[in-house]
């Protein structure tokens, strides 16, 4: 009996033991488990748990002109934080911090006891204000750096450029158009926590990870030419007292946006002082009825289409004509004009009936063709696409009106690049304004070009227009304003009147005046653009637009090292006489290259000199003069033939050349 207890409890205790090993066997293979193959996952969660992300404005790569010069950039900031469980006196702290922080006392204390440890004071600091608080020296108050955009040219291509914001993401222009592509990956500090959430302290070394800047964009822009542009569009829409004004140059081969500005403009460095008519670009977005500009697409269509020639008279009714109901007029009584007069007097007459010869069909699809109410997918944000009806809801009178730009809309880039399609030789280009995408080190990492999206007329039609455009700026042509001392011009006024949204018919006052055109004319380096919208001074874009077209060519000509024409002859009239012609209207002071001028107490014309140049023309006439810049010259006071003494100051102001 003894033995049989002895046994039985041998046999418990050996099961208990078992049962020992086999629970501490479990119990390691599990510990083995998590300590070695989980290591890292756990790891991860408790940091998670016990570290807290404060995420760093990341960086942006920057945008340069086409010659590198920055345009947008980012800058490292300090911002100012506040870790209060190591502030030994908040109040105090909060006194000595508010007024460096533009805060009030109590402001300032309620925020910091209100923090469970970590707050911010004030993101992205000046210079000189941060080092004020630095110089503090308090207690649980830390510095980050973060990124901040900066604008170095200010107002120079901001429509273009756009601007970003606090979050940094971009929210118009390429700054919106290209954000993911330039807005680089985010940095961020750690803090520590307790087991109840509340931060203890930051870690040591503070900044966990550095943000790293995105790629940076290079455009086709090119800033003194952008400078030029803007400072003339802002001298017409001022001089005539207008509400707006648009400018564009492309160079037509290639489709390139050398520039693109808009009046009124804005500071993107304080794009929220402005309000949205100031922030929209409308280049792109607002769409007009563009006048007599669009006769340069109607002639170019007609001709392709062989239901006119150059030569093809047209009664233009004494400047009154009856049509579909409506009462067509023109600014002069013309008589009988031929195609080339019809451009150079801007006959709407004229124009109509060359439109009853195409037809609507045709005049649909050549306007179509042309790009006009179709986005041109230039590489910005908002772009609209006109309205060009189909020819099938045509009322009898759109033909006509159609012909000489009204009923249709387009935007001022689908203007310009209609008519550089008539520069280049009869090909269609697609606009861009992003040349090509790159990293810090200069490697390009995407590269864009030239892109044809269609013929729309043959070179020889594109050569007969030009001939023709070149009369419009020829003595008695409605663009002789237009015309630029040493190079040939081709171009097309336009004027058109605006719907008022009161009255939802054509306002008897408000108009668009407009002028387009290419140079030089054989080769042509420029297309340019000028609207002025709602001028009080003169309804049309000969009086109104033409001379912005002239300064701007004359000096990105200059700039662009395009040699003059030695001697620029005006044409013969064309071969048919116009009845009842107006009188000529005697043609604006010409600009150019005048070295070495003798008229005594006049200014000379300085542009596109050489600073030794007007250096030598200044000692000999004894003037005080003052150089800004280097390179040729594109500005100067007084202006060319003012009268000037020798007691007064005179500046040129120079730029690069391209």
């Amino acid at each position: 009996m003894i033995e049989k207890t002895e046994k039985w409890a041998r046999m418990r205790m050996r099961f208990v033991a078992l049962l020992f090993i086999a629970v501490f066997a479990v119990t390691a293979g599990r510990a083995l488990y998590l300590q070695v193959f989980q290591k890292d996952k756990l790891v991860k969660i408790a940091e998670r748990q016990h570290n807290r992300i404060v995420p760093l404005t990341p960086g942006r790569g920057a945008i340069y002109d086409r010659n590198s010069a920055p345009l947008a950039v980012s800058i490292e900031m300090d911002s100012c934080y506040a870790e209060t469980r190591n502030m030994e006196n908040i109040p105090e702290g909060a006194a000595k911090l508010a007024p460096l922080l533009g805060m009030s006392v109590p402001e300032l204390e309620g925020k910091l006891k209100a923090a469970k440890n970590f707050v911010w004071l004030a993101r992205r600091l000046p210079p000189e204000q941060a080092k004020k608080i630095k110089d503090l020296d308090l207690d649980g108050i830390g510095f980050a750096k973060e990124s901040k955009r900066f604008y170095p040219n200010s107002e120079v291509a901001s429509h273009v450029v756009g601007f970003t914001g606090v979050d940094p993401g971009g929210l118009e222009g390429i700054e919106k158009k290209y954000d993911s592509t330039i807005l680089g990956n985010t940095g961020y500090l750690v803090t520590e926590r307790d087991a109840l959430g509340r931060d203890i302290d930051l870690k040591k070394g503070g900044e966990a990870k550095a943000g790293s800047k995105g790629s940076n964009v290079v455009l086709t822009l090119d800033k003194n030419i952008q400078y030029i542009t803007e400072k003339e569009l802002a001298k017409a829409v001022e001089k005539n007292g207008a509400k707006a004004g648009i400018a564009i140059v492309m160079e037509p081969d290639t489709g390139r946006v050398l520039a693109m500005a808009n009046y009124p403009t804005f500071n993107p460095n304080s794009y929220f002082k402005y309000g949205p008519g100031a922030l929209r670009n409308r280049a792109i977005s607002d769409s007009f009825e563009p006048g007599s500009t669009f006769k340069v697409l109607l002639v170019s269509a007609a001709l392709e289409s062989k239901v006119i020639r150059p030569g093809d008279l047209f009664n233009c009714e004494g400047g009154s004509y009856s049509m579909s109901g409506r009462t067509i007029h023109d600014t002069h009584h013309y008589g009988t004009l031929n195609v080339g007069q019809i451009l150079k007097y801007s006959s709407n007459i004229g124009a109509a009936k060359i439109g009853t010869r195409l037809g609507p069909e045709r005049l649909y699809q050549a306007l179509s063709s042309f790009g006009i109410g179709q986005k041109s997918d230039i590489d910005l944000p908002g772009e609209a696409g006109g309205m060009l009806r189909a020819q099938t809801k045509w009322y009898p009178i759109d033909l006509a009106t159609i012909s000489f730009g009204q009923g249709v809309t387009a935007t001022a880039l689908q203007i310009t690049a209609a008519v550089s399609a008539v520069a280049n030789g009869g090909n269609l280009m697609k606009p861009y304004l992003v040349d090509r995408l790159t990293n810090d080190d200069g490697e390009v990492l995407q590269q864009f070009g030239p892109q044809v999206k269609r013929r729309v007329i043959s070179e020889s039609t594109a050569r007969t227009v030009a001939r023709m455009l070149e009369g419009v700026v020829d003595e008695g042509g409605t663009g002789t304003a237009a015309a630029v001392d040493g190079y040939t011009v081709a171009g097309k006024t336009g004027t058109a009147q605006k719907v008022d949204p009161a009255t939802h018919g054509y306002s008897a006052r408000k108009r668009t005046a407009s002028f387009v055109g290419f140079v030089p004319v054989d080769k042509p380096k420029l297309t340019i653009l000028v609207v002025v919208d709602e001028p009080t001074t003169s309804p049309y874009g000969g009086i109104v637009a033409a001379p912005a077209f002239s300064a701007i060519a004359q000096q990105s000509l200059c700039y662009l090292k395009v040699p003059p024409v030695k001697s620029v002859k005006k044409k013969a009239e064309p071969v048919l006489a116009a009845k009842n012609e107006p009188t000529p209207v005697p043609a604006a002071a010409e600009g150019g290259i005048v070295e070495g001028s003798d008229a005594t107490g006049a200014m000379p014309d300085f542009r596109g000199m050489s600073m030794r140049q007007v250096l030598r023309i200044m000692e000999r006439r004894g003037l005080n003069v003052k150089l800004q810049g280097s390179g040729r010259a594109i500005e100067q006071h007084p202006s060319p033939g003012a009268p000037i003494n020798t007691q007064e100051e005179v500046w040129v102001r120079f730029v690069p050349s391209a």
